[in-house]
């Protein structure tokens, strides 16, 4: 069995660049922007040292006072439970949650999934942003079912600033853990 690579922003870069990453575009983005690049996190995010690496990298970046982490799924469901799972690993308590595209009309109905309650702080994710609107979505929707968002994380940020602005706008904290510039390509 091969041993975990070090759990380093480089590793998650290499794994990133070698497992998700295509550059024989264009591609149309779900922000309907055409791009020459495209990252599949998924190939990172759902594969087993992928995630190991993601949860690290996540849990290195959020405030000790979260709680819970998640957002829109699907692109922030496997980031969301590596995360808990490292952090329940090294001890600590994290609960992971889910944010439908839409309210569900059987069973207890609505858009929040988990164990994520009212009150507790939490910290959206997103795989990769282009304008930040899924994790302002992902963002109001956990904030109308009373859960208190103290920030943003995004592991692959190509917005060129955008997000950022649009989470300072909201006087919420928000950070990328890669960008474009660290995976070898322009925006």
């Amino acid at each position: 069995m091969d041993t975990m690579p070090p759990v380093t922003r480089p590793a998650l870069i290499e794994h990133l660049v070698a497992n998700a990453l295509r550059t024989d575009g264009p591609f149309t983005l779900s922000s309907g922007v055409e791009s020459d690049w495209y990252l599949d996190a998924r190939q990172t995010t759902f594969d087993g040292i992928g995630a190991r690496i993601v949860g690290e990298s996540v849990l290195d970046r959020l405030d000790a006072v979260v709680e819970a982490v998640g957002g829109m799924t699907m692109g922030a469901d496997p980031i969301a439970v590596a995360t808990a799972i490292v952090a329940g690993e090294k001890g600590l308590s994290m609960k992971a949650f889910s944010i439908r595209k839409k309210p569900k009309s059987h069973g207890t109905g609505g858009r929040l999934v988990g164990p994520a309650r009212p009150g507790m702080k939490v910290a959206i994710l997103e795989d990769t942003t282009t304008t930040g609107s899924a994790a302002v979505e992902a963002m109001e929707v956990a904030q109308g079912e009373g859960l208190d968002v103290v920030q943003v994380v995004a592991l692959v940020d190509r917005s060129n600033g955008r997000a950022s602005e649009v989470f300072a706008d909201r006087g919420i904290p928000y950070s990328a853990i890669v960008t474009p510039v660290d995976l070898g390509v322009a925006t």
